[in-house]
Formats: C-alpha cells, structure tokens, sequence
C-alpha cells in the first residue's frame, strides 16, 4: 500500500479505532522485540487505552482511502509535576504502509499539537538494534541522548535500549502548565495542527 494514490488523511483517534489499532500493534508484540509487551493487548484494552491518552495528550491516527494504516500518541514521560513539559512519543505503521511517509505524517502532526500544547520536549525509547527506527528518528530531527545495554529481556534475549530526543520550543524561564489535549481540542483549531504532517502525505 502507497498513500501516493488515493486519499491519505490525518485525525484524532476515537476508541472505534481501537480494531485496526490493535491489528497493527500486535505484529510488533508477537514476532518481534521492538516493544517489551509480549502478548498484543485485546480490543478493548486497546480502546480504553485511547479514551484515557485523549484526556490529555493527542492520539492520532492516518488512514488511507478510510482505512487506518498508522498512529501514534503521546503520553506521560514520568509522573511528577516537574516533568509535564517533557512527553514520550510512540509510533506504529502497518507493513504494506511503511516507507510512503505515514510515520513522518503522524509524527509531525503530533509536533504540531504538542508544542500548541505548551510541550517543550520529546522523547523516544527504542529497543536495539533496530537500524530502520534509528533512521527514522535521526531524519525526524532526534538526538540519541544514551543507550542503555541489556536493560530488558525479552523474547529470550538481553536487549538494549536507546533514549532519544527532539526539542520542540524553546524552554520559558516560568513555564505555564500545559494544556491538556481534551481542553485543546474545544478552544483551538486542531485540524490546521494535523493538515501539518498531511504536507508530508503527499510531498
């Protein structure tokens, strides 16, 4: 699948969207280290899943001609107030979508939106070696700050992990709390944030 033809948009996830989600998170759960969860969520943990992320921080979603073929979110770094500039990225692409720019969509709408937010930085955490996701995070703009060796078993194998970040604004002396994303969503125009990463759709 290309979204070179067709209609490829970008939109805020609903808990509907949580089947097709689902369908292409469980690959990476299954046959695959790239995230420590082992066994693919069901559907409606997927859906509870988006229905909570939304309360305050975007979960996106592209389809192409109607059907979902990525998405990505973000989501708390660490609990504590002094970290609520800071947010943890993740993104996931369906096999036969992968190299026609859905990830790089995904992830610049997601920009877009967190730094409206008032989100200062982003993070990523990647499970190693995987030279296709240090790629894309290196064109997306990322710095890899450490890597991690051995941190997690899984799938009867020590793996390493990196840390990587992006900068989105420039840090205020004295920050104003961030805009949680359901709040966002009822005062600013959301849909000029995503048409963002939809320039890269169809560059």
């Amino acid at each position: 699948m290309s979204t070179d033809s067709g209609t490829a948009t970008i939109r805020v996830a609903t808990p509907a969207d949580a089947e097709p989600v689902q369908a292409i998170y469980a690959p990476f759960c299954d046959s695959s280290a790239v995230t420590f969860e082992e066994s693919a969520p069901a559907v409606s943990d997927m859906a509870d899943r988006i229905d909570s992320t939304l309360e305050d921080y975007p979960w996106l979603v592209c389809e192409h001609d109607g059907e979902v073929v990525g998405y990505a979110y973000a989501s708390q770094l660490r609990k504590r107030r002094a970290y609520q500039w800071t947010v943890e990225l993740s993104v996931y692409v369906a096999e036969d979508a992968r190299a026609g720019g859905v990830g790089r969509g995904l992830y610049e709408s997601l920009f877009a939106v967190l730094e409206r937010q008032g989100v200062c930085d982003a993070y990523a955490v990647t499970t190693m070696p995987n030279p296709e996701t240090e790629a894309f995070h290196e064109r997306l703009g990322f710095e890899r700050l450490v890597d991690f060796p051995a941190m997690g078993y899984s799938n009867g194998e020590w793996r390493d992990v990196a840390w990587w970040r992006r900068s989105l604004s420039v840090k205020p002396a004295e920050p104003e709390p961030i805009t949680p994303f359901d709040e966002l969503r009822e005062n600013a125009a959301v849909e000029e944030l995503l048409a963002v990463g939809e320039e890269t759709l169809h560059r």
